[in-house]
């Protein structure tokens, strides 16, 4: 575990450590291919938080990663549920048998009683929010926490800058519910400010793939090395009989196949050839797939090189223990001396 002051620190996040139960209320994103036991033991190892990303693995393949986690951790860890992966509800009833301590809904707005069910079973629920009427909707269905995420995140993103949610959100919602801060976050210095308009904590994605202990391929981390923050831009839309949800990754060959296979869907749909939701499964295909290219094959030319606009902050790999320290030394150091200007 990370050794460092946070006598300011503490002032501000004693919310967020209570209802992820770790030292630092620091989480790593929960990111496909990813997020997987070693990261998220490592993450969690050093005082921080993460997530199993579930994507739309097997159940039983779920269960054994959280069985292999527990075995690398004894740190509390969540796992993210994408609400519209087919396996979502089976990810769902694992995650309450298991009853792990936090449990996250991401991909789109979960239904009242699925949140009540992941609360039945014991655990924190924290919900997505990218707009400010997801946001109340969940805070009334009773999520125990807000994440919000803006458009400069990496993989799928909401349609509203962070900077725009905060004034939305977080000052509006930060006294009800702890509110953690995603998308746009990659140094101490700006965690503090965050904390310092009503954070309870934040969230961390591209920063934690330049670790030693994540498993990507190194051909995907030297992309993430090399690329500036422009580099990383979102997918199009073409029509809205086929909708997108914007991913945001860095521009390669992948980039102009995902377009070319909207155009050969739209096609078929013209035709009558395919049902619409049979083709918007191929799009969640398409990403699953090119994303694997990249980050466990080092596909970088054609895989999914899933990357927030911070990736123009990222220029090293490091120990993930040395990454928190790092964003808890940056973050103490701002505030003591914003206290100091005060």
């Amino acid at each position: 575990m990370v050794d460092a002051s946070t006598a300011h620190l503490d002032k501000f996040w004693q919310r967020g450590k209570a209802l992820l139960g770790v030292q630092y209320p620091i989480m790593c994103g929960a990111m496909t291919w990813v997020s997987e036991p070693r990261l998220v033991a490592a993450v969690c190892n050093a005082g921080a938080f993460a997530s199993l990303a579930c994507g739309n693995m097997p159940p039983d393949e779920l269960a054994r990663q959280v069985a292999h986690t527990r075995t690398l951790t004894d740190k509390p860890f969540a796992v993210n549920l994408i609400t519209v992966a087919p396996n979502y509800l089976a990810h769902l009833e694992m995650a309450v048998q298991a009853q792990l301590p936090v449990i996250v809904f991401a991909g789109s707005m979960p239904r009242e009683q699925e949140i009540e069910k992941a609360k039945a079973s014991g655990a924190q629920v924290l919900a997505f929010a990218s707009t400010d009427a997801l946001a109340k909707r969940m805070v009334r269905y009773g999520v125990d926490g807000l994440i919000l995420e803006g458009m400069e995140a990496g993989g799928h993103v909401g349609p509203v800058v962070g900077p725009i949610l905060w004034q939305q959100i977080l000052f509006q919602f930060s006294e009800r519910v702890p509110v953690f801060i995603a998308g746009g976050v990659a140094t101490g210095k700006m965690m503090a400010h965050l904390l310092l308009m009503g954070a309870s904590g934040v969230q961390l994605g591209t920063r934690f793939v330049m670790t030693d202990e994540c498993v990507a391929h190194p051909n995907f981390k030297e992309e993430f090395r090399r690329a500036q923050a422009r580099d990383a831009v979102t997918s199009p839309q073409f029509d809205s009989r086929l909708p997108v949800i914007p991913v945001r990754a860095l521009k390669n060959k992948g980039t102009l196949t995902f377009a070319k296979l909207q155009l050969e869907l739209l096609q078929k749909l013209d035709a009558g050839e395919m049902e619409r939701e049979a083709a918007q499964m191929e799009v969640e295909r398409f990403w699953i797939g090119a994303l694997r290219h990249a980050v466990i094959e080092g596909d970088v030319e054609h895989g999914s090189l899933m990357a927030g606009q911070t990736v123009g902050l990222v220029d090293e790999i490091m120990p993930v223990a040395l990454l928190v320290k790092e964003l808890i030394g940056d973050a103490e150091r701002e505030l003591e001396r914003i206290a100091r200007t005060l």
